[in-house]
């Protein structure tokens, strides 16, 4: 039986439908109204045709007609009102069992059957032509989609129910060749989303319309078109409640299968793999590699599948490596994936671009992940932190509000790190000479292993440089490094959203509660030389430009 839709079920994205402009009207001339009147004729002669067809049999003829009238360009009106009127004509010819072979058929009525079927296939075509005209194809589409029902009950009279999914294939291929962003978000939101069915076999015909293409890529738009519509869904479904209902009665052996969890999402996997096959671009890889964890991954009966992909993405280097993070995070989570050298590779992203980069905040998170495990060797996690310290140097504000609490955190996780804020000396000759001297830095930035940086042997000196920022809001966090670890830890999620703009909004939504002083003596002049005998010495500006 068809399940119902709740309100758990399926979650998919909403589609933004453009807003039609609405016209104004001018006023009527004798001509409009001489063309209204022929329209009307015409309306009223397809009306008949059609009741003549529905009345008696020796009216089929009819149907040639219309198909003239629905062809007929130079009057679109009156072609979509005959499309509809076909539509009419040919759903009551199904329910009534008229394009059905019969048992004891004559040789005339089987001539019939043929010829019906011929008219059906011609209007098959013409729907098709209409799907690809952006002005009907909204209304090509509503019929195409009730014609493919129709047809599929009028099977299943006869015990022969299967779901028409060679005319669902011409209806989704022209879908995916015009980038009709109204009628892919219809067919989305109405079919593809609630109704199992048609979801299952348009899964079938994403991976044959794919695999068919003989070219190595695909372009843009039948990419652009397949992930849009694959990346409807916000997520799988888990449960046999979030499947949908079904759109055509099928027999309870396919309705099961079409119903089943398991099965929709292995047609979902195959799917993607086929659009994972055709050799994205840098962009495109980009885009997959965004919704991968959430929107791909899920779906995914044997998600190994991916490891290729992943891997490759992962060593491409760049934003590339920094979106795929979560793919594999999702694999070595879900199916224990070993990545040879996988904190090495994680360790060459700290780069100088890593703390400017759009996608600073997701990193941060899975970051904070991979270095959670308090089994990790101290001088590992001591070179993550000794190189975020060394980027914050030349980093904006709002990375490093972000990044100095997450030392913090490492620190409280990892407590044999803090030797690298407090190491005590206590060779008095060593001691005399750091003093008089200085000391090297032992850390060691060019080496790619973070178990050999000698990050641990180092200290934070660069925390302390930042207690000097010229952003108060970075010199009074980076103080919390050099004060008593009394706080458990930090919540992440408070530092990592922000940004230049959140910054400067709570500087300025700050009251002040009194004026700060800028200048200690207010200058008489600025931009030109004071009189010699006031005995005032000019400002920098006359000292370094003249303005005379």
């Amino acid at each position: 039986m068809p399940s119902t839709i709740t309100e758990s079920s399926l979650k998919r994205k909403r589609v933004k439908v453009p807003e039609k402009s609405i016209k104004r009207t001018k006023p009527a001339t004798s001509d409009d109204e001489d063309e209204a009147d022929q329209d009307q004729d015409q309306q009223a002669e397809i009306l008949q045709l059609e009741d003549g067809v529905l009345k008696s049999k020796k009216n089929y003829n009819n149907i040639t007609i219309l198909l003239d009238f629905a062809r007929d360009l130079e009057n679109p009106d009156a072609a979509v009102f005959a499309t509809v009127s076909l539509c009419r004509v040919f759903l009551r010819l199904l329910a009534s069992g008229a394009l059905s072979r019969k048992p004891g058929q004559s040789e005339k009525e089987g001539v019939v059957l043929q010829w019906l079927k011929g008219r059906l296939a011609e209007f098959k075509k013409h729907l098709m032509l209409l799907l690809g005209d952006e002005d009907a194809a909204l209304t090509a589409l509503t019929i195409s989609m009730r014609l493919l029902k129709a047809e599929t009950q009028s099977a299943g009279d006869r015990g022969e129910s299967n779901f028409p999914k060679p005319f669902l294939k011409e209806i989704v291929g022209i879908l995916l060749n015009n980038r009709f962003e109204e009628v892919q978000g219809e067919f989305c939101e109405k079919y593809l989303g609630p109704y199992a069915d048609v979801r299952f076999y348009t899964f079938q015909v994403f991976s044959e319309i794919l695999s068919d293409s003989q070219e190595s890529t695909i372009g843009v738009d039948l990419f652009d078109s397949v992930f849009e519509m694959l990346s409807f869904f916000d997520s799988a479904p888990e449960t046999a409640e979030e499947i949908g209902s079904l759109f055509v009665d099928l027999p309870k052996k396919k309705a099961d299968a079409v119903l089943s969890v398991h099965k929709q999402k292995r047609q979902c996997q195959s799917a993607w793999l086929a659009l994972l096959r055709r050799n994205p671009d840098r962009q495109q890889r980009k885009r997959l590699l965004e919704i991968m964890a959430e929107s791909i991954a899920p779906w995914f009966v044997q998600p190994e599948l991916l490891m290729d992909f992943l891997t490759d993405s992962y060593d491409a280097g760049g934003s590339l490596s920094l979106l795929a993070l979560s793919g594999l995070f999702y694999l070595i989570q879900s199916r224990n994936l070993d990545y040879p050298s996988f904190y090495q590779k994680l360790y060459s992203l700290l780069d100088s671009d890593i703390l400017h980069s759009k996608h600073r905040s997701k990193f941060l998170r899975l970051l904070d992940t991979f270095l959670s495990s308090t089994h990790l060797p101290a001088a590992l996690v001591a070179s993550f932190i000794k190189r975020l310290a060394r980027l914050c140097l030349n980093a904006p504000p709002s990375a490093i509000v972000a990044v100095i609490p997450w030392i913090y955190n490492l620190f409280k996780r990892h407590p044999l790190c803090t030797f690298m804020i407090h190491r005590v000396i206590r060779d008095a000759e060593e001691k005399a000479t750091i003093e008089d001297q200085g000391m090297a830095d032992p850390f060691n930035e060019k080496e790619e292993d973070p178990m050999q940086t000698k990050a641990i042997d180092s200290c934070l000196w660069e925390v302390v440089q930042l207690q000097s920022h010229y952003h108060p809001n970075v010199a009074t966090i980076a103080k919390i490094i050099s004060e008593q670890f009394t706080k458990q830890w930090y919540n992440m999620e408070d530092f990592l959203d922000h940004s230049y703009n959140s910054l400067v909004e709570a500087e300025l939504s700050k009251s002040v509660k009194k004026p700060p002083v800028v200048e200690f003596m207010i200058p008489k002049r600025v931009f030109l030389p004071n009189d010699p005998s006031s005995g005032v010495e000019d400002s920098l500006f006359v000292k370094l430009w003249d303005f005379e």
